[in-house]
């Protein structure tokens, strides 16, 4: 039975691969001269599938970081925190709060199937974890106690993504990601793979089995119910290890989905993920996902709905352009949405497509990059029509790409289910963080084998490196650990050089033949303008000197002088030179001396 569904999958996706959907998304077996080797038409819907379960937390996460803003909603009250006791405004925002959950599946629908569209990469886009609270908690403020307001802030997002588009045609996302040295590269992906376990480890995006701890712990073995965790210390007070909600995770989830990996099971993830998740929707159980609280109810009741289709009222098209008054700290946000975004979404991109190995290693860049880069601009753009903070690359798509995800039908496949989740969202939103936390536990482990690719032999390339290992999961960002990695590179390397340069050579640190090569002169193809160019420029020299200049040999034959094109415009340009030589001259050549 087993290799008769086997024949049968493997017919069905020969079919497509032949088809014009093979062809345009260049899966295995389409005859595709760049073919990507390993993709199949269900192995991509399948890894679809994953990725979106892994990501399906955000429809409600981020509708309820989003709403504690109270979005557009109004309130007088010198202390915002009264605003709540307001019986209008407490309505208007869990209207709020509903509309940011159909904005958040559109907007991850939308950019999800326009990049896996137009860069066939298997990368999902969804309104990002840490700058929607950075937006919410330091922009907006809670109930708008911030600097600026809800609608002055959708407008820094959507400048942020014009931006992005002119950072992206200009090459410059690409350059900085080239700029960025391969050790720091290989560390930033082992990085997110830790930073992925420490999110499947937490309590609100994961199993809780860890918690932030006290003092001399700022990090601490939990795995308590949730009630029994301290307020203070966040620390549990008692009940280590005891919560039925961590091992129904660990058991039903994490050890069953390595299992069915171990067999080569293809829905492994998505197993595991649906049965935790069907076994916490019982109310009165020990793990519900609908406890007796107000909560609890909240959930329950949303559930119930099962499908919610609603017009958008106080989000959609929220924007304020009145910044006039808000100068100074409206430019402050933008700047900050910026550099945190620009380097947090171009890593993770750089490290997904290096995790699902498609990088073109002749240019250290991966295909269509100023197309992805400009989806991800166009993206937030639109995310701040509908309301939500930027949109950015996922980590989460990792758990696609483990699954077997390699063209863009899995980023399209995980939009689509978004866009189900706009209709669907009671359901989708309602998956428990211990249902993916599992997944995210295995696709941290899969992603830290990057680790093997750092260059451990020269400690000006290794400490850098584990500064952002260790600091991307420890801080919370890809950005934040980038940025200390870079720090230290630069620091430590300037030094040494200056060292042997001023000792002429002859003061060095151990290994130092070892370090990796490094230039500021980025290597690669050019932006397209500046190859535009050169092809304009060349196209009206070779018109100038049409007419190849001769010489004689000395037995009298004349030969034809032709301009041999440099490295640089050989791999920028495609150029082919063929050089004109007489028969006899060709045949001394391929007679062996």
């Amino acid at each position: 039975m087993r290799n008769r569904t086997a024949d049968l999958d493997a017919r069905f996706n020969r079919r497509v691969a032949t088809s014009f959907i093979g062809r345009f998304f260049r899966l295995e077996g389409s005859s595709h001269p760049k073919e990507i080797p390993g993709s199949t038409f269900l192995n991509e819907l399948r890894a679809g599938a994953t990725t979106f379960a892994a990501m399906a937390y955000i429809i409600a996460v981020n509708a309820s970081i989003l709403a504690q803003t109270g979005g557009p909603c109004v309130c007088d009250e010198k202390n915002r925190i009264d605003c709540d006791k307001i019986d209008n405004y407490a309505i208007c925002k869990e209207e709020v709060r509903r509309d940011l959950i159909m904005a958040t599946s559109a907007i991850a629908a939308l950019s999800s199937i326009l990049f896996g569209l137009s860069t066939n990469l298997p990368i999902a886009l969804a309104p990002g974890m840490g700058l929607n609270a950075y937006f919410a908690f330091q922009v907006v403020g809670y109930n708008g106690s911030g600097s600026i307001p809800y609608g002055i802030a959708l407008t820094a997002v959507f400048i942020e993504g014009l931006v992005f588009v002119f950072l992206a045609l200009t090459g410059m996302r690409q350059w900085l990601v080239k700029l960025i040295p391969s050790t720091i590269k290989a560390a930033t992906g082992a990085g997110i793979g830790l930073f992925l376990t420490e999110i499947g480890l937490s309590y609100g995006t994961g199993i809780g089995a860890i918690t932030g701890g006290w003092n001399a712990t700022p990090l601490s073995i939990a795995g308590c119910p949730i009630e029994m965790i301290d307020p203070e210390t966040k620390m549990c007070s008692e009940g280590l290890m005891s919560s039925p909600k961590m091992w129904t995770a660990i058991c039903a989830g994490l050890l069953l989905t390595v299992y069915l990996m171990a067999f080569r099971v293809k829905y492994a993830f998505i197993i595991g993920i649906a049965l935790v998740s069907v076994l916490s929707w019982p109310r009165g159980t020990a793990i519900t996902y609908f406890p007796d609280t107000p909560e609890g109810d909240s959930r329950f009741d949303l559930f119930r709905e099962i499908t919610s289709f609603r017009p958008m009222k106080h989000t959609l098209n929220a924007l304020d352009w009145n910044i006039g008054q808000h100068g100074t700290q409206f430019a402050l946000a933008l700047f900050t949405f910026l550099y945190v975004d620009i380097i947090d979404a171009t890593a993770t991109m750089y490290s997904m497509v290096r995790f699902c190995g498609v990088m073109e290693n002749t240019d250290d860049d991966f295909p269509r990059s100023t197309i992805a880069y400009c989806c991800d601009a166009i993206s937030i753009s639109i995310s701040a029509l509908f309301g939500c903070s930027p949109v950015t690359a996922f980590i989460e798509s990792g758990a696609g790409i483990a699954a077997g995800g390699r063209t863009g039908l899995t980023a399209m496949t995980a939009g689509l289910f978004f866009l189900l989740a706009v209709v669907f969202g009671p359901i989708f939103s309602s998956v428990p963080p211990w249902a993916t936390g599992p997944a995210l536990i295995l696709v941290g482990c899969m992603m830290t084998r990057q680790i093997t690719e750092i260059n451990w032999r020269y400690i000006g390339d290794t400490l850098p490196s584990f500064a952002v290992i260790a600091f991307v999961p420890f801080s919370y960002s890809v950005a934040y650990g980038i940025i200390a990695g870079m720090f230290l590179y630069t620091s430590i390397n300037l030094l040494i050089a200056l060292t042997v340069r001023l000792s002429g050579g002859r003061i060095e640190p151990e290994n130092y033949d070892m370090k990796e090569y490094w230039t500021w002169k980025a290597p690669g193809r050019k932006p397209w303008y500046v190859r535009a160019f050169r092809n304009i420029s060349s196209s009206r020299k070779t018109v100038d000197e049409s007419r190849p200049e001769t010489f004689h040999t000395s037995n009298g034959s004349d030969c034809e002088m032709v301009r041999v094109a440099s490295y640089d415009e050989w791999k920028d340009d495609d150029m082919r030179v063929s050089i004109s030589m007489p028969k006899q001259t060709l045949s001394r050549f391929s007679r062996r001396d």
